[in-house]
């Protein structure tokens, strides 16, 4: 029995030994924006599972771009150095590439973490100043941002740029650009974020000049074996906002300036959103922007089994899928996977008394 997710995918330089992904999932315990002993056991017992890459959450590109003031930054050479503990401990003792997703979190920056309520950061608990293309609030009661001006979109891009560098020296095997969920860059992209009435805001081409600006920089900087891709949304899920028409152009804009892939997501830009939510309920927009621009693309979002994720691959929808929720809740996802389709995984030599091969469960073997 062959299995479409468990063949191998090449990007560049990089070899993916199967298709499945470990998403990039924000886990607030940074301090301030430097790993910590969290990273080191989150991303070391996700990289042993055998998944073909893990990549590591949303980093601030800067202090200003985090979501709250414990996110995790690649700004510093602080956080450089606590970052390369966490690389080096998951790639010594798993078996799969590293990627990292560089972030700016834009007019959503300056939040409490989930679980002390979300929202805006008030002045007392630390609250700074937000950017974003244009100064409106993300909603009722957040922060105003301050537009980007001319030096302000340098500084940014020039961000992201000295972050790549750093992922670089650390040694990732791949970078991924937040332009998703309502972050900065898809500030600009959203006609609901950006009213700007110069170069940068407006028609379609001008609202996806700076995004393309960043992504050409950073591409400009990386080793030419170095996959670079972008998380995009397919919508924003709200009326006079991004829908899957401009996602499709942006993708061919992306691939023509050196994109290798494109995780397709939605939603975060206003609120309330208008979404309707269950199984793949975002897989058909990876499907349309993949049939229509030939970019590689990632399938994410409530994908729950091995045989939705196999089927989401060989009906064409998507070349890879990434698992977030799926892999916190079974950090051995892909091994029970493959056993479900047949396939084969990495197992660390450790663990590899517990492959189903050597240990039949059915057969109560100790």
């Amino acid at each position: 029995m062959s299995s479409r997710l468990f063949e191998p995918l090449q990007i560049r330089g990089l070899t993916l030994p199967n298709r499945i992904v470990v998403a990039p999932m924000c886990q607030y315990s940074a301090d301030k924006g430097s790993a910590t002993d969290w990273h080191v056991a989150h991303l070391t017992q996700l990289a042993l599972g055998g998944t073909a890459l893990v990549v590591i959450e949303a980093t601030g590109v800067s202090a200003q771009g985090r979501i709250s003031p414990k996110c995790l930054g690649l700004y510093s050479d602080q956080n450089e150095e606590a970052l390369a503990r966490a690389v080096a401990a998951a790639k010594r003792y798993g078996n799969a590439p590293i990627g990292i997703q560089l972030a700016h979190a834009g007019r959503k920056a300056s939040t409490y973490v989930p679980w002390e309520g979300a929202g805006a950061l008030k002045p007392e608990d630390g609250a700074w100043q937000t950017v974003a293309p244009s100064a409106i609030p993300f909603a009722k009661d957040w922060h105003t941002p301050q537009a980007l001006d001319r030096a302000g979109l340098d500084r940014v891009r020039e961000e992201f740029v000295t972050a790549a560098k750093r992922a670089v020296r650390l040694g990732l095997d791949s970078i991924e650009l937040h332009m998703a969920h309502g972050y900065l860059m898809q500030q600009f992209l959203s006609p609901l974020s950006n009213r700007r009435e110069d170069e940068y805001g407006g028609s379609l081409e001008n609202r996806m000049r700076f995004p393309l600006e960043v992504f050409a920089a950073v591409r400009a900087v990386l080793p030419p074996e170095k996959p670079l891709g972008a998380r995009i949304n397919g919508t924003d899920w709200a009326e006079g906002g991004w829908a899957i028409e401009d996602a499709v152009v942006f993708a061919s804009e992306l691939k023509e300036r050196g994109c290798d892939f494109v995780c397709v997501s939605s939603g975060g830009t206003a609120a309330p959103m208008n979404m309707s939510i269950g199984p793949g309920y975002q897989v058909p927009f990876a499907r349309r922007i993949r049939r229509e621009t030939g970019i590689l693309t990632r399938a994410v979002g409530m994908i729950l089994n091995p045989e939705q994720a196999e089927a989401i691959l060989v009906e064409g929808d998507a070349d890879m899928v990434a698992l977030a929720r799926g892999v916190l809740d079974d950090p051995r996802w892909v091994w029970h996977a493959a056993k479900s389709l047949g396939a084969d995984a990495a197992y660390p030599p450790q663990y590899r008394r517990a492959k189903f091969d050597v240990w039949p469960i059915s057969s109560g073997r100790r």
